[in-house]
């Protein structure tokens, strides 16, 4: 599901609302959580899971085109580690 078909289907669920008013809600619940993150804390959503922001360290790389050696500098990335619920219904036999 991409950003579009989310407003889509909050649209429809909420008829209600205007489609700007859905896509003000949907953008503001994005800037949140990057927000969140950026400032070192965890996002949790009970019964999906929990993002939160860990630092990689440095290391070496190599450039895939000449196979030289680049130095690759620490930087922050998002984790995702998915609730119990998430994985038992992702792995249910007959969904």
């Amino acid at each position: 599901m991409v950003r579009s078909e989310l407003v889509t289907k909050l649209w429809e669920e909420n008829p209600h609302l205007t489609q700007r008013e859905i896509i003000s809600v949907v953008d503001a619940v994005f800037n949140e959580i990057t927000d969140t993150l950026a400032r070192g804390d965890r996002v949790e959503f009970r019964g999906f899971g929990a993002f939160s922001a860990k630092l990689r360290g440095a290391r070496q790389g190599r450039n895939p085109r000449t196979g030289a050696a680049v130095a690759v500098e620490p930087k922050q990335v998002v984790a995702f580690r998915a609730s119990s619920l998430l994985l038992k219904r992702l792995n249910e036999e007959n969904p």
